[in-house]
Order: C-alpha cells, then sequence, then structure tokens
C-alpha cells in the first residue's frame, strides 16, 4: 500500500463530488482522495431534453478535474476490488489505496449489451435512447422527422436512474407531434418491464391524462430482449399472469430504448454487495450493514427510493453528518427518509414535479399541488436546476 486517506471516495459522479466537497467544507484539514477514471463529466437530467430538440448537448459536458474539490487528491483510475478487512481498495494499476472510511458511489451500469442487437443497432434505423450522451442528439432526429407512423417507447424491466426518464420524452415526442398536426398519424406504444406507469397515485393520475392526451397504448409485464435493427422491429418477452412467456415482435418507425441497468459488477462481485448486487447498507444512516467504516450514497447503494440525483441531494448531508461522527466516535446523528424526485416533463413548457419518500408519500417543496403541470415547474428544470448543479450542488453548497 502506497497511499492512504482518512476518507477515500469511489466515483466521481454527483453523490462522489458534492460527498466530497461538503466533507472538505465542514473540515477542511481532512485527507480525501476521489477515485474516479473519467475525463469528463456529464449534466444527464437534461438529456431528456436533448432528445426533445430543447437543450444543447454540449452544455451538458464539462471537464472533471475543474470540479475536484479544492483540498482532495484525485486519483485517475478505477477500483477492481475491495479489501474491507484491511480498509484497502486496489485500482486498475495494482496500486492499494488505504482508507479509514470509505465512501462508496460509483454510480449504475448501463447494460446495453443485455438486449441482443441492441448495441450494433444504436443511432441507425431509428433506434435512439437518451441515456447515451452520443446517441441522446440522433433521438430528436427520429422524432422531428417522423411524421407518421409507429413510435415505441422502451422501459426496462431492471431498476434504472431517474426512472421517470423512459416516458418523459414520450411525453415531449407527442406534444411535438401534435404541434406539427401529425399526432393523429401516430402510434405511440409504451412497452415496460413495469406493473404500471408511475409508482404514486398523486401523481399517476395525472401522467393517465397525458397519456390518454397523447393517445398511447400503454403495455406492461414486457422484457425486451432483442432488435432487429435492419427490419425496424423489436422481440418482446410478457411475464406476468396474463402475458407469461407470450413472445410478440413489434415493428417500429422509431423506438426509443432505455437499457437495461444494475450494480456495477466490481460491486457485485465484492464483499460489499447485497443479494441484489448493489452497496449493502443501512437505509436511514447510510452506513454499510457489515464493515462499519464503509458508506454509501447514489445509484449504487441499496436503498429502496428512486435513483435521481434529488435523492443523491438529501443523502449527501446525511452520509456526510454520520461520517464525521463516526470519525470523532460519536452516535450517529442523521437520518435519511428515502427522498427523492422526479421533475417529469409531460410537454414542452409543462412539467409534473413529483417528490415523495420510501413509502411514497409526497414529501412536496412548493406550497401548491405539484401533481398538476405548470410552466413554471418546467422552467425551473430546464433554466434553474442545471445552473444550481454546476455551481452549487457540485461545491456542496446546495445540500440537505
Amino acid at each position: 500500500m502506497s497511499k492512504h486517506y482518512q476518507v477515500v471516495v469511489i466515483g466521481g459522479g454527483n453523490a462522489g463530488l458534492s460527498a466530497a466537497a461538503l466533507l472538505l467544507l465542514k473540515n477542511s484539514k481532512l485527507s480525501v482522495a476521489i477515485i474516479e477514471p473519467s475525463d469528463k463529466h456529464y449534466y444527464q437530467p437534461a438529456w431528456t431534453l436533448v432528445g426533445g430538440g430543447a437543450f444543447n448537448i454540449t452544455d451538458t459536458e464539462r471537464n472533471e478535474d475543474d470540479f475536484i474539490p479544492k483540498g482532495a487528491d484525485r486519483i485517475k483510475d478505477r477500483v477492481v476490488s475491495f479489501q474491507p478487512e484491511s480498509n484497502e481498495v486496489t485500482i486498475g494499476s495494482g496500486e492499494r489505496i488505504g482508507y479509514d472510511q470509505l465512501l462508496v458511489c460509483p454510480g449504475i451500469q448501463l447494460d446495453w449489451a443485455a438486449v441482443k442487437g441492441l448495441p450494433e443497432a444504436l443511432g441507425t434505423n431509428g433506434v435512439c435512447s437518451n441515456y447515451s450522451f452520443i446517441h441522446a442528439p440522433y433521438t430528436w432526429e427520429c422524432i422531428k422527422g417522423l411524421r407518421k407512423g409507429r413510435a415505441i417507447f422502451h422501459s426496462p424491466h431492471t431498476i434504472v436512474k431517474c426512472g421517470g426518464a423512459p416516458h418523459k420524452i414520450m411525453y415531449l415526442a407527442a406534444d411535438h407531434w401534435r404541434r406539427q398536426g401529425v399526432l393523429d398519424q401516430m402510434d405511440i406504444q409504451y412497452w415496460s418491464g413495469g406493473t404500471r406507469l408511475f409508482a404514486v397515485p398523486r401523481y399517476e393520475k395525472t401522467l393517465l391524462k397525458v397519456v390518454e392526451r397523447g393517445g398511447i397504448k400503454l403495455n406492461f409485464f414486457w422484457k425486451l430482449e432483442e432488435i432487429d435493427g435492419p427490419n425496424k422491429r423489436a422481440r418482446f418477452v410478457g411475464f406476468g399472469e396474463k402475458n407469461k412467456n407470450v413472445v410478440q415482435w413489434v415493428e417500429y418507425d422509431m423506438i426509443h430504448v432505455t437499457p437495461p441497468q444494475s450494480a456495477p459488477d466490481f460491486i457485485k462481485q465484492s464483499p460489499l454487495a447485497n443479494s441484489a448486487g448493489w452497496v449493502d447498507v443501512d437505509k436511514h444512516t447510510l452506513r454499510h450493514m457489515k464493515y462499519a467504516n464503509i458508506w454509501s450514497i447514489g445509484d449504487a447503494a441499496g436503498l429502496p427510493t428512486s435513483k435521481t440525483g434529488a435523492a443523491i441531494r438529501k443523502q449527501t448531508p446525511t452520509v456526510v453528518a454520520n461520517m464525521l461522527a463516526a470519525m470523532a466516535n460519536k452516535p450517529l446523528p442523521a437520518d435519511y427518509n428515502g427522498y427523492t424526485s422526479c421533475p417529469i416533463i409531460t410537454g414542452y413548457g409543462k412539467l409534473v414535479l413529483a417528490e415523495f419518500d420510501y413509502d411514497n408519500n409526497p414529501q412536496e417543496t412548493f406550497p401548491f399541488d405539484q401533481s398538476k403541470e405548470r410552466w413554471s415547474m418546467y422552467q425551473l428544470k430546464r433554466e434553474v436546476l442545471p445552473r444550481l448543479y454546476w455551481n452549487f450542488i457540485l461545491r456542496g453548497r446546495a445540500q440537505g
């Protein structure tokens, strides 16, 4: 082992940077390292708007080094294994990095290859996805170029980051086609591995009205298993009581695919993982269930809430307060209630701001009914949140 830090943070995304920054704001004398291999940092929540032609993709990309907090070391490598018994991690170079406290937040893994033919088809023949920086602009090409035909919007059978994203782009597309006067020429279909459109009834009732407005056909309990790009068709396999093991090929003119997602492989294969592969932490304290000096927030954490940037914003002060208390041998003072938020775009200039906790109870910020579509909330999403992210959240100054 050649290096040792008081705190090692795995991952330089939203969770890792904001938590490291807040730790150093609370105690500038801490020795902190952030292990992150990527040169670029992306504001991914805007990719839905990119796919809808309402945001420039270049404005979502910055240099990773520009957001490493002052006082932290950046280790440009990836973690390959954990040695929690000796308080070490091994990185790709073979070097071992020691820690007193370890914060694990490497994000989520996009399993593109889990759908046969998808990697080859993506970006061609009407196959698009807003879950890729490279391919999100092609979504807009597909939407604006289609004036008649079938458009499929897919949500996988797995957990995904930003659970509303698979249908946000569908609502934007429907609104675009309505504005172009061709909505009645479109066959819009939603194919989902889920059981319903949205888990919280307060917000789902509004979304079902949006679905009705767009003439959208809903299909649940379907797993996408193959994309046949040249022939523009997709193979779905059913599950659940009604369509178990039913195989259906569906032709399309365009299909927006949300890739299946899972915990990163190096987390799944580690002693930190729970049975589903996520980092096994207490859902309130965010401390590992077995290793008292290991913590996790963000998409890789095994927390029963939607994986969103808003959830990270609430998890960050909790984990920082508890880590600092643990380092001082004091009781853990903070408790995370599962708060998450999903700003659901329902059209151009329309948005439903869903906020809720572990029990799907609304946890709304504003003094009005957030289940209603609002222009003001759309402006919050498009204009305010990106600036908040780059200038405050990643700097550790917009938590809580």
